[in-house]
């Protein structure tokens, strides 16, 4: 039998495949995503939503991580780093500015970095500022940062939208009004509807070549699916109804490219509170979950497992899916062992995507088949952030987290899961100490392995990239290497 929302999008898909083709206007994009960000300050918030309107777009950093997920300069030309691995002399551009006219220069690198690490910062990435000692400016265009240690994913981290640049005049304001050095500036937030952006004619860099953007929130997959096809959408970056896909697939005036995210899909579990305190508990959640079920039931199959904090798509990642077999008699077993009553009452928070709302009703069903008493939470974005991410009071949730190779997240002294192992420590430690890839590699392997047999968290799917955009498009991002909607190289053409 058909669900309601099959049927509804086989009605939309008749109705639109019958249209005329939409004209598009030649140099402005209206680009589709599921999630509103809470705000538009990358600095100072969790959302993967901030990024992806913000990053690359209307902010920048010293560094910036391009489609391949390598490091490219930045504000930033070029950087020197010293035999030991802790001076960082960064040659910065001339002329730059931000989009209210302050100048770019060491001070403002200064400044951001001690923002980001200050008692009062809402930097939702802290962690990746400790290495940093200080920061010095031999002149204005050359910024010189010293580490307390070594840090062997500076340059990368650097690059992430939490450490971009921020103007001291401006910062204050950033959640509403977003003032960076990129070739986009903001025009308005509608909240509830989008955030429009404009070509900035002041850009110190090469010019965009579109000449506006709006970035439209469609949470639906019915009403996603139907403005792509009535052309209200020129494109949807991260598609919410793959069940269409076969559709859109023969329809010419759309290209469908389905690429790889650093979406670690996970049931996120609080290891300090009972019974998930006991590692037996854990791993009896991890056999209880059928993850390639999971996967053909939201995404077709083309989210593929995973059983550590780690996606394919990463250097030196190890196939760990099958650490834990579905194994559901085991999974009674473990809780058994545990102590864990028949009938033990858990929730599960479910923040809005909707991989997540899904996914937590499978998951539930499995979980209660193995005697545990399920209830689901469906919580808005600010509560998910407030109550779970910032005070940890929650005893499971289903999150993406899309920030790339954040092995970092476990070695934190808290991270909203609780999770605590002086070993994952001392080996993280070691790794950030290790400079050469020949030396890192079998500490990240290490470091995975141990994360699958600690199993802090349930380790699910890697997240989808599922892209659909107007086939005269041009430049957007098949992959997301990180929480991205880079619009800066777009163009349309035949």
């Amino acid at each position: 039998m058909k669900t309601m929302l099959q049927t509804v999008l086989a009605s939309v898909l008749s109705a639109a495949l019958l249209a005329p083709p939409a004209i598009a206007a030649q140099d402005t994009l209206s680009l589709g995503m599921v999630l509103e960000p809470p705000n538009l300050d990358p600095t100072a918030g969790a959302a993967s939503a901030i990024r992806e309107v913000t990053y690359a777009n209307i902010f920048e950093g010293l560094t910036r991580i391009d489609a391949a997920g390598a490091v490219k300069p930045g504000l930033a030309q070029s950087w020197e780093i010293s035999p030991d691995g802790l001076t960082y002399r960064f040659h910065l551009h001339a002329g730059v500015h931000f989009h209210d006219g302050a100048a770019f220069d060491c001070s403002v690198v200064q400044f951001s970095y001690a923002r980001a690490v200050a008692p009062d910062s809402t930097n939702a990435q802290k962690g990746l500022f400790e290495p940093i000692a200080r920061t010095d400016c031999p002149d204005p265009l050359t910024a010189v940062v010293t580490l307390k240690h070594q840090a062997a994913n500076f340059l990368f981290d650097m690059g992430w939208g939490d450490a971009v640049m921020v103007s001291p005049g401006s910062a204050a304001g950033n959640k509403t009004h977003p003032i960076g050095t990129g070739p986009f500036r903001f025009v308005r937030w509608v909240q509830g509807d989008r955030v429009d952006l404009e070509r900035f004619p002041g850009y110190w860099g090469t010019p965009a070549k579109l000449s506006a953007v709006s970035f439209r929130f469609i949470a639906d997959p019915a009403a996603a699916t139907a403005a792509l096809l009535a052309g209200d959408l020129d494109a949807f970056s991260n598609f919410p109804a793959p069940e269409t896909l076969p559709q859109l697939r023969a329809d010419s005036r759309f290209t469908v490219a389905i690429g790889t995210t650093e979406g670690k899909t996970i049931l996120a579990l609080n290891d300090a509170r009972k019974p998930f305190d006991d590692v037996r508990v854990r791993r009896a959640l991890a056999y209880a979950i059928d993850r390639r079920a999971l996967s053909a039931a939201l995404f077709s199959g083309l989210a593929p497992p995973i059983g550590s904090h780690y996606t394919p798509a990463d250097p030196d990642y190890v196939d760990l899916a099958n650490i834990y077999p579905f194994d559901p008699a085991r999974a009674r077993q473990l809780l058994k062992e545990a102590g864990v009553a028949p009938g033990t009452r858990v929730t599960i928070a479910l923040p809005p995507p909707p991989y997540a709302r899904r996914s937590g009703e499978i998951i539930a069903a499995e979980l209660q088949d193995v005697g545990l008493s399920v209830s689901l939470e469906p919580i808005e974005w600010a509560q998910w952030l407030d109550r779970v991410f910032k005070r940890s009071d929650f005893d499971m949730t289903i999150i993406a987290h899309t920030e790339a190779r954040d092995l970092d997240i476990y070695a934190r002294d808290h991270y909203y899961f609780n999770y605590q192992s002086p070993g994952y420590k001392s080996l993280y430690a070691q790794y950030l100490a290790a400079l050469t890839p020949a030396a890192q590699k079998p500490l990240l392997v290490g470091l995975q392995r141990k994360l699958a047999d600690d199993e802090p968290n349930v380790f699910l799917f890697a997240l989808p990239k599922i892209g659909v955009w107007n086939a005269n498009l041009h430049g957007l991002w098949r992959n997301d290497p990180i929480p991205a909607n880079d619009v800066t190289s777009v163009y349309w053409g035949q």
